[in-house]
């Protein structure tokens, strides 16, 4: 997990401030590598795993939910070329909008009545050329979005609050 500043300090202060809560606005699952994204209203979390249905349900857990910026989707289409990106090209699980995912890296959040814990980015990788184009990979280049673990499992619905959870230390 990323450190973070100490909450105390102008950093961490910084950091910890997030202007509103964000939303989920799309939740997709990929039953296995190379398939379509199944498009869904709601998804299983399964605590320290995956969601039900998707290819790491049962995996180690640091890449059990995928997010990506909603915002990001117009820039990524513009960069590679393209009118519209549709979520399911970009293999993620949520769609989320309205808060910063990169604040989220190293931190745990809440997402409806499940908790995750941002690991890591969520960098693209080769199979973007083929599904935006060329220079695909490159158009996504830092707006991959998130990699988190599933720490309280449960639903996850569109619709849902996306909301950074306090840290040991800062103000609730």
């Amino acid at each position: 997990m990323a450190t973070l500043p100490p909450p105390g300090s102008e950093l961490g202060k910084l950091m910890a401030t997030l202007p509103r809560a964000g939303r989920v606005e799309w939740i997709g699952l990929r039953p296995k590598r190379a398939v379509p994204m199944h498009e869904t209203d709601h998804a299983q979390a399964n605590t320290g795993q995956g969601l039900v249905g998707d290819r790491y349900a049962s995996g180690s857990g640091k890449r059990g939910v995928t997010l990506i910026q909603a915002e990001h989707l117009p820039v990524i289409a513009a960069l590679s070329g393209h009118d519209a990106v549709s979520p399911a090209t970009l293999r993620r699980n949520l769609v989320v909008s309205g808060i910063p995912l990169v604040a989220l890296k190293g931190r745990r959040f809440r997402v409806g009545d499940v908790v995750l814990e941002g690991t890591d980015s969520c960098d693209p990788c080769s199979n973007m050329e083929k599904a935006l184009g060329p220079g695909g990979y490159n158009a996504m280049r830092g707006m991959g979005g998130l990699c988190a673990r599933i720490v309280e499992g449960g639903t996850l619905r569109v619709g849902d609050a996306v909301e950074a959870l306090p840290q040991p230390g800062e103000d609730a």
